[in-house]
């Protein structure tokens, strides 16, 4: 029952990523409120959005070899902006979730912040019954975790979602879902790749 229910979840949560509401990377200029002719403004040289077989290596490795026995099946795609890669374990009834974006015009902290917003979590859970925001942190480099927990199928299920700034023009994202009471599960791999920020509590 739990592989039929794993199979079910995996499908709607790659359904929700691929969501035409799902936000792409960009990184508008907000016209100038400065009248002065006499002043240039500087325009950032933009990058294509597109994705580069280094980005999908990049997307590919970045959980180094952890999640790949035999129990994890992996599917990746590449389009939008992005390079997406998840792996899926029946026996654990896990899912793992990865992206390398590209933000073509480069990005700060307000436009991660726009990004990783209300209704982009809207988006990511909308197939899901339903989900709520446990907590929320950050280092002091820019890595950021976002925790929470999930409803599907009348089972429950925590997350954890990490945002790490990769280069001027790229962000990496990862995100973890195991049944609520696999936390010991969740400590080792939380412990494995991110030890500087494996939980908020």
């Amino acid at each position: 029952m739990k592989k039929i229910l794993l199979a079910f979840v995996i499908v709607l949560f790659l359904s929700a990523c691929g969501a035409k509401g799902t936000a792409t990377p960009t990184n508008e200029i907000p016209p100038s409120t400065d009248n002065n002719p006499s002043v240039e403004q500087a325009t950032p040289a933009c990058i294509s959005s597109e994705p580069t077989d280094a980005d999908i290596e990049r997307a590919l490795a970045y959980t180094k070899e952890m999640f790949n026995a035999p129990d994890w099946e992996r599917s990746y795609t590449v389009g939008g902006g992005r390079v997406s890669v998840t792996w899926a374990n029946n026996t654990e009834a896990a899912i793992v979730y990865s992206e390398a974006l590209v933000f073509p015009c480069s990005y700060e902290e307000p436009d991660l912040n726009a990004f990783f917003s209300e209704e982009n979590w809207k988006v990511v859970f909308g197939n899901y019954e339903s989900f709520q925001a446990v907590a929320e942190c950050r280092t002091d480099d820019g890595l950021r975790l976002y925790q929470f927990s999930a409803t599907e199928g009348g089972f429950d299920y925590a997350i954890n979602y990490w945002v790490e700034n990769d280069t001027e023009t790229r962000v990496m994202d990862m995100m973890i879902v195991l049944p609520v009471e696999s936390t010991e599960l969740m400590d080792e791999y939380s412990n494995s790749l991110f030890p500087e920020l494996t939980s908020c509590q």
